[in-house]
């Protein structure tokens, strides 16, 4: 099945798809072999974890859409991509939405931020005319070359804007046909369920940390009404809490050694990347290969 197609599935559920973000394709697989249905390709982790700078919309086009070349092709389920402001106008968001269908990914999401756009769970931000947004996810309905690749809008209207302006652009987004509306950075329980009644589209949280958003279960979440909750710099905060610690203990000892039974094995880092499939392939078209795991 088309990953487009399992997507279009998951979100008819009354279940709330939780997916967990990720900014390579090892983090891919390790949220597909937890048994989550769906990866989260988050432009906040690409642009700090691969190229180590803000989440200010650095991360161009060709570099987002090459990263989710390679998420897309690790793993088998569904990868959802951030595609910030749609890196342009509304002719630029059509180029978007075809680069990032060509990747493989199942969806995007665009946001009414203006360039440079800032994380959404900070202070200062900006958004573009009403107008200008719509045009933008009018554009990206209009570009899809598969009519089940999912387009997003995301309104960041709700700090700058208020409320009234945040339910408002939802409204108008799925009117001009987005499958999904995503408010950020909603501030109660109260905001999420209000949000619900006024906007009758499936919906998306973005329950991050040391953000705006209350800590609220995914369960909380279907019961308010959300189809997806998504996780994005979870597992990217939780590894860098380890590896610094890590480095820190082997800057002080000298040695990994009391490490060791909290790395991966090599055995499972092999079987995550599936090492014996290649070896397969050695065997049957060069004639030789040894399987790692086996030995």
């Amino acid at each position: 099945m088309k990953t487009t197609r399992r997507l279009r599935e998951l979100l008819a559920r009354e279940e709330t798809l939780m997916v967990p973000g990720a900014c390579n394709p090892l983090t891919a697989k390790l949220i597909e072999q937890a048994g989550f249905e769906a990866v989260y390709m988050t432009g906040a982790g690409v642009t700090t974890e691969m190229l180590g700078l803000p989440d200010i919309g650095l991360a161009t086009l060709s570099e987002m859409a090459l990263t989710a070349k390679h998420l897309s092709n690790s793993v088998k389920i569904p990868v959802i991509a951030d595609a910030d402001t749609g890196y342009g106008n509304a002719i630029n968001v059509m180029r978007t939405v075809w680069e990032y269908e060509q990747a493989g990914l199942a969806g995007l999401h665009i946001e009414d931020q203006v360039t440079p756009k800032r994380c959404g769970h900070v202070e200062g931000k900006e958004c573009v005319s009403l107008d200008e947004f719509v045009g933008k996810v009018r554009a990206a309905v209009a570009a899809r070359r598969d009519p089940d690749f999912v387009i997003i809008a995301r309104t960041d209207a709700k700090a700058p804007l208020g409320f009234d302006e945040s339910v408002k652009r939802g409204l108008a987004c799925a009117s001009a046909g987005a499958d999904v509306v995503f408010p950020e950075a909603l501030q109660t329980r109260e905001e999420f369920a209000d949000y619900a009644k006024a906007v009758k589209a499936p919906l998306l949280a973005n329950m991050t940390e040391f953000g705006k958003t209350p800590y609220l279960t995914a369960r909380e979440f279907q019961e308010l009404g959300y189809r997806i909750v998504i996780y994005a710099m979870s597992p990217t905060r939780v590894a860098l809490r380890a590896t610094q610690e890590f480095l820190a203990d082997l800057k002080k000892t000298g040695t990994q050694a009391s490490w060791v039974d909290r790395m991966f094995t090599r055995k499972e880092l092999y079987e995550l990347i599936e090492y014996s499939r290649f070896t397969g392939y050695q065997k049957e078209f060069v004639g030789q290969g040894v399987d790692p795991i086996a030995q």
